[in-house]
């Protein structure tokens, strides 16, 4: 489906209160640095309700009003997010604001969740993925005839992981809402001391420009259910759950709202005849990310080695990068604006190929896999016959 949309404003949202000088320059963690200069992007889309006649017979003029206020109390807050990502080191905080795009789309929002594509859920985001922009983060508000409305955010990767992200959006919902008493915790660069340099390693060196396709396969609670009593059976599962990164930052104690990437990859190298044993090994890797790891993961000569050889063997031939993130759990449909939960929350192709992204579905019992893949691949994966036994598919074309 073709989506018309035009952008009806454009501007910048700036803090409702300026940022003290002594905050003026933000320093970058050491995990800011070596992630990639991307985007994330979300968009929650919501249908319409009664909120409509509780606030104004003009939705489009009450609600952005909405938005654009608490964003602007929000930021005081998250003040680097008003700022600008000048180098690898730092994020200026100048107030410059946050680029904030109206839309209105010409369209039901049921037309676009019944014939979901990738390139046409782009238009519904502010700016593209690939981090070109020095903007620290960006929202577009997307209006559609049925009274619908589709948020789109992006953060830069280079401040934030996911989990930063979903508190941002939760504080910005409820302070719309009236009611928000999170305030995030920056220090992600004390935690992670910065590097002066990165030398050997160019975090954009994974982003590739290749035709990539999107796709969702989404798993019922029954198909999980089946999924873990088939696996079960291997002695390679006896490994505990893997822990929060709260669990696994413990020393020291990391503050619930701590904001920033705190995150880091588990690392599994598994041969073409090996495959059956994929689950245990990710899940002792994940086991090996614990107290003393993240120490040593405050050494960052050390880790930037690991980075740098982990980056050469991508570029053999013989091996295969596959990233799998999982963002369930994650409290996402809980970001009520005072319109009520997201009905949906969408994804958009990212610049990266073997990519797969696990978050729940809105009933929380089952899970989305949002697989990112080269349209060749693609091909290959979607007609796995063992594949589609347990899952229903949703193509979004990149």
């Amino acid at each position: 489906m073709k989506v018309e949309l035009e952008v009806i404003s454009n501007e910048n949202i700036k803090p409702s209160s300026p940022t003290p000088t002594h905050l003026r320059y933000y320093q970058l963690s050491f995990l800011d640095q070596t992630s990639p200069p991307m985007y994330v992007p979300f968009l929650f889309f919501y249908t319409q309700n009664g909120a409509y006649s509780k606030i104004s017979t003009d939705p489009t003029k009450s609600f952005s009003t909405v938005l654009k206020q608490s964003l602007s109390d929000v930021l005081t807050r998250y003040y680097p997010l008003a700022g600008r990502v000048k180098d690898n080191l730092t994020v200026d905080c100048n107030d410059e604001g946050v680029l904030y795009r109206e839309a209105q789309v010409k369209c039901k929002l049921s037309d676009i969740v019944t014939h979901q594509n990738s390139a046409e859920l782009k238009k519904f985001l502010p700016c593209d993925t690939d981090g070109t922009h020095h903007f620290a983060s960006a929202v577009q508000a997307n209006y559609f005839t049925c009274g619908g409305i589709a948020i789109g955010a992006c953060i830069s990767h280079k401040i934030a992981d996911g989990t930063s992200f979903i508190m941002l959006m939760k504080t910005w919902a409820a302070t719309a809402r009236g009611d928000s008493d999170i305030y995030p915790q920056f220090q992600a660069s004390t935690l992670f001391p910065p590097t002066s340099t990165l030398s050997g390693f160019q975090p954009e060196n994974s982003m590739i420009k290749e035709k990539l396709v999107l796709k969702r396969f989404v798993f019922s609670s029954a198909s999980i259910v089946a999924l873990r009593e088939k696996y079960a059976e291997s002695s390679e599962l006896e490994c505990p759950l893997h822990p929060s990164r709260v669990e696994a930052l413990m020393d020291p104690p990391l503050p619930r709202n701590s904001f920033g990437n705190i995150f880091w990859l588990a690392t599994v190298f598994l041969s073409s005849e090996e495959r059956n044993g994929l689950v245990g090994k990710v899940r002792a890797a994940i086991r090996k990310i614990d107290n003393e790891y993240v120490k040593k993961l405050q050494d960052h000569a050390q880790h930037l080695n690991f980075l740098k050889k982990a980056s050469g063997n991508l570029l053999k031939e013989d091996i295969v990068p596959f990233n799998f993130s999982s963002w369930c759990k994650f409290p996402m449909y809980e970001v009520d604006f005072g319109w009520g939960n997201p009905m949906w929350i969408g994804l958009v192709s990212l610049p990266f190929k073997n990519v797969v992204i696990f978050i729940d579905t809105k009933s929380g019992d089952g899970i989305e896999a949002w697989v990112n893949l080269k349209e060749e691949d693609m091909a290959k994966f979607e007609s796995d016959t063992e594949l589609l036994a347990y899952a229903s598919t949703t193509t979004l074309n990149a």
